[in-house]
């Protein structure tokens, strides 16, 4: 396994490093938006609700317009580029924010960047490697990612700690800003097959094989019961747990998904990637039925959340891989971007319809829903989605 990791190509590590240095940055700031909020610019719950749901409906939906603008241009880096240094220097910007509505223009730049990015930088990783090396780029990458949200949280509890003031906090996250833009620009653009007419773009995807519009729409139903994980740790306080060891307990979750993505994702160009992502989404059906019935015992909560961290680790590299499976190279950019699109979009309703079971039945019954959707989507997945098999010109690695 170590071997393989040192063998990646120089375009899977540059990215890994951006992740994590970018998430670094990402996750120091995002904990401390409500802080700032609530406790200088005395806005409410309301405000951050608006702020993040614009934010994320933004970043969504340019996600799609930047993977099909990827295939149309053939370029990727420079969109990749834009994005980490437009969501790099909205963030400590936040600090000079003097208003609820200057928030919120920093959080939807941050969210421009990111949905400028991602669907490029994805087809950029799937154009780096071979087929059977997928599951392991995008297993390390998302590695990297989570070690980026254990780091962030951590330096800006350090930095409160040490009798820093919010405002310089935020304020920090311009360094490893720099550090991104760095690597960034080193990317190298990659090679593809000159296409002789480009495939024109169609709302009902029908440029794209049936499986591929298959694994769609099962992905959507599971992500209709995927809400925010706000939620969970909601529960957990719910249950017991002190304020203190809220993020301690979601810091357990991305060291978890953090040191187990590499060998699960790499796992799955050894065997069918639709059997860990069944697997993954079954133990996030157990787990939801868990959290809703669960008596309050805060003990039990750690060895959860260390579970739905193996949730994480055994799907999110390995759903992006399958995309690459389905889809031919030269769609990868547009691919990604309807993938990244369902993800993002979807959270919005999904946490609307859990927060409503929530308030007007019960806790077990908004987790019961989640839990039904992802034992559904699994039978799907298994039934109606064949096996993922390498697309036929697909990209050798550079």
């Amino acid at each position: 396994m170590i071997a393989a990791i040192r063998n990646l190509p120089r375009t899977v590590w540059l990215l890994g490093l951006i992740s994590l240095v970018n998430d670094s940055a990402s996750d120091m700031i995002y904990p401390l938006v409500p802080l700032y909020l609530t406790s200088v610019l005395m806005a409410g719950p309301k405000a951050l609700g608006l702020i993040e749901g614009i934010a994320e409906t933004a970043g969504s939906l340019l996600k799609l317009v930047t993977g099909v603008l990827a295939d149309r241009t053939h370029k990727v880096k420079y969109w990749v580029v834009a994005g980490y240094g437009i969501a790099g220097l909205a963030r400590p910007l936040i600090a000079f924010a003097t208003s609820s509505f200057g928030v919120l223009v920093c959080r939807v730049a941050d969210r421009v960047g990111k949905g400028l990015r991602t669907a490029p930088r994805d087809a950029l990783l799937a154009l780096s490697v071979a087929p059977n090396q997928r599951g392991l780029a995008f297993g390390f990458h998302r590695a990297m990612d989570n070690f980026g949200a254990v780091i962030g949280p951590l330096a800006a509890s350090a930095l409160l700690a040490s009798g820093m003031s919010l405002r310089h906090v935020l304020l920090c996250a311009i360094v490893p800003a720099i550090g991104v833009m760095w690597l960034a620009l080193a990317i190298r653009e990659p090679e593809r097959e000159p296409v002789a007419k480009p495939v024109p773009f169609s709302w009902n995807l029908r440029e794209f094989p049936p499986q591929f519009r298959r694994y769609l729409v099962v992905l959507g139903l599971f992500m209709l019961g995927n809400s925010s994980n706000m939620f969970l740790l909601l529960r957990a306080k719910q249950l017991g747990l002190s304020d203190a060891d809220v993020p301690l307990l979601w810091a357990l979750v991305s060291l978890v998904a953090a040191v187990l993505s590499t060998p699960l994702s790499a796992l799955s160009d050894r065997i069918e990637r639709r059997s860990l992502i069944i697997g993954g989404w079954s133990v996030y059906a157990f787990l939801y039925c868990l959290f809703g019935l669960l008596p309050a015992s805060p003990w039990l909560l750690w060895p959860m959340f260390a579970a739905y961290g193996v949730f994480l680790a055994a799907t999110e590299g390995v759903e992006k891989a399958m995309v690459a499976d389905l889809v031919p190279v030269h769609l990868s950019g547009t691919a990604f971007g309807w993938y990244n699109l369902i993800v993002g979009a979807l959270l919005l309703p999904a946490s609307v319809i859990f927060g409503w079971l929530w308030s007007t039945f019960a806790p077990a019954t908004a987790f019961a829903f989640g839990s039904a959707c992802a034992l559904v989507a699994a039978v799907l997945l298994h039934f109606w989605v064949t096996p993922a098999k390498f697309a036929p010109d697909a990209a050798q690695p550079r």
